[in-house]
């Protein structure tokens, strides 16, 4: 965000009324990288500012060098992630997101194009352009299609708020704070310090938002 001016993302043009699929998806030609929810079609962000991929480098070098040699996998956007509701087939999927992180235990989910299923443990990093979704649409179809785990890293309050699927409803279980650790309630050995996921801002002259 630049001064009072909000960052404001037009979605790509889609025909009234027209409800998208994965097979829809792969014949996509737009010039950035969009995602589909309950058929409806989204613009990614611009490409992310520096503060928030360092985040999200910080959590992926985490999590990633506790999940070495394991069996569950880590993969960072972008990364396509179809998540079926109602026992969809892949290509009738509505939903093809694209996680800032992801964690996927049962390796059988996953092919060359990406993840068909719900991921163990999703990760969304805010910005201005994305807050919305990633608060109400993601929310809900991540709960929807039954992902265990659902954290929301807040990039500018420097907070992560924690969600985990319980009898089919996310149930909050904390807002943590930079000065704490947390760890996921599927993996409570992986000790995650927040004060080495949100690294210090420099201060610059221009008045810019930093994630």
């Amino acid at each position: 965000m630049i001064g009072d001016k909000p960052n404001i993302i037009k979605e790509p043009s889609a025909e009234y009324g027209k409800v998208y699929t994965y097979a829809d998806y792969l014949k996509f030609e737009y010039d950035e990288l969009v995602e589909i929810i309950k058929g409806k079609v989204f613009r990614m962000s611009p490409a992310p500012k520096s503060y928030h991929q360092e985040i999200s480098s910080n959590l992926n070098v985490l999590i990633g060098n506790y999940f070495w040699r394991r069996e569950c996998k880590v993969f960072a956007a972008p990364f396509d992630v179809v998540l079926p509701i109602r026992n969809e087939k892949k290509n009738s999927s509505t939903t093809v997101v694209q996680p800032d992180l992801c964690v996927i235990c049962d390796l059988n989910k996953l092919d060359e194009a990406g993840c068909f299923g719900p991921p163990d443990w999703i990760i969304e990093i805010l910005s201005d352009s994305t807050s919305k979704k990633d608060l109400n649409d993601k929310y809900e179809v991540y709960e929807e299609c039954g992902v265990k785990e659902y954290w929301i890293v807040m990039p500018k309050e420097k907070l992560v708020e924690v969600f985990v699927l319980v009898d089919g409803k996310y149930k909050r279980i904390k807002t943590y704070t930079q000065d704490e650790t947390v760890s996921p309630s599927g993996f409570p050995e992986l000790l995650i310090p927040l004060i080495d996921v949100f690294p210090e801002v420099i201060e610059r002259s221009t008045n810019r938002d930093v994630c």
